[in-house]
């Protein structure tokens, strides 16, 4: 079997400090391999980096549109968001309108992220509640779809319609089975694949052109993450920031634990990288160098700088080492 490859490290001075290790994987519309690094087959949970393919039944069960979701709720069904005003404002709207609230949600409370709203709980001496958390776009959607499907209010269960929903379109666009799930931070099941199916995943939505339900409600998904990148993360994020310096013309999420994805509808490519000690610094790096690669991204704009052959700081602001692409990998 193949095992990991170098594809980010840190540099400091002349010295090579440390090394982050993945895999990774660009598939094309048939879900071959274009090209690979370390182990296609490797089995990861994807954990948010697929929150897409979770919203595929929101749409095609035909909740999204006997609700009125607009773009924005469809953006927030796909987002690992700051918990800033512009998330939960909406998400607190969205669950109103279902005659829900709160006390609905089965996320788990979260600080945000976002500076302002934490400092503004923090001042107020306020907790935290489960808007804020950061998957509360995601299990909206949830809850919108058991409404649509008449069932219960336990929609986290890996047995519960939702779930079964999820995993039928997740194995599908994978085109593998799962081998089983881990529950994410949010409570949810996350279905297990490996690298080479998450790819295929983000393959399919590059090229859903067909006029199946599934089709159109995949085209749907990536053109409300491109309509609104600051919903799908916020404020200094990825996410937001790449899709903004890529125009709109590409759809990227991330996860925890070193998971990244990319949907390439122009060049009808999917991609995604998992780094296997789970550094979220590394799979930032490794997914902007594979976009630099394929054409997509301005190795120059700030976004792709921040990211790859990043300075790194001392306490004095003086540039000590940085964080570079593995050259052997990319």
């Amino acid at each position: 079997m193949t095992t990991a490859v170098p594809m980010a490290e840190i540099w400091r001075g002349d010295f090579l400090e440390s090394i982050h290790r993945g895999h990774a994987v660009i598939c094309d519309a048939s879900g071959d391999i274009v090209q690979a690094w370390g182990d296609p087959d490797a089995v990861i949970l994807p954990r948010s980096s697929c929150k897409m393919v979770q919203a595929l039944p929101l749409i095609e069960s035909g909740a999204a549109d006997a609700h009125g979701l607009t773009t924005e709720h469809l953006a927030l069904a796909c987002a690992s968001h700051q918990g800033a005003a512009i998330h939960t404002d909406r998400v607190q709207r969205w669950l109103a309108a279902l005659g829900l609230g709160e006390s609905d949600l089965r996320c788990g409370p979260q600080h945000p992220d976002d500076r302002v709203a934490g400092n503004a709980l923090i001042r107020a001496q306020e907790s935290p509640c489960q808007y804020h958390n950061n998957c509360s776009g995601k299990h909206s959607g949830f809850l919108t779809l058991a409404r649509q499907l008449k069932a219960g209010p336990e929609y986290v269960d890996p047995a519960h319609p939702v779930q079964l929903a999820v995993r039928e379109a997740f194995e599908s666009v994978t085109g593998q089975s799962s081998p089983g799930f881990g529950i994410d931070g949010c409570s949810a099941p996350n279905f297990a694949t490996t690298v080479h199916g998450l790819s295929r995943a983000m393959a399919f939505f590059a090229n859903a052109t067909d006029s199946s339900a599934r089709g159109r409600a995949a085209r749907r998904l990536v053109s409300a993450m491109t309509t609104h990148p600051d919903l799908v993360a916020g404020e200094g994020r990825a996410c937001t920031e790449l899709m903004n310096a890529i125009g709109g013309r590409t759809a990227i999420k991330t996860g925890a634990e070193g998971v990244f994805t990319a949907i390439l509808p122009e060049q009808g490519l999917g991609v995604a990288v998992k780094i296997e000690d789970g550094a979220t610094r590394a799979a930032e790096c490794a997914m902007v160098s594979i976009l630099v690669k394929l054409g997509v991204l301005n190795p120059e704009s700030p976004a792709a700088l921040k990211r790859r052959n990043a300075p790194i700081p001392s306490r004095r602001k003086i540039t000590v080492g940085y964080l570079r692409p593995a050259a052997e990998a990319f």
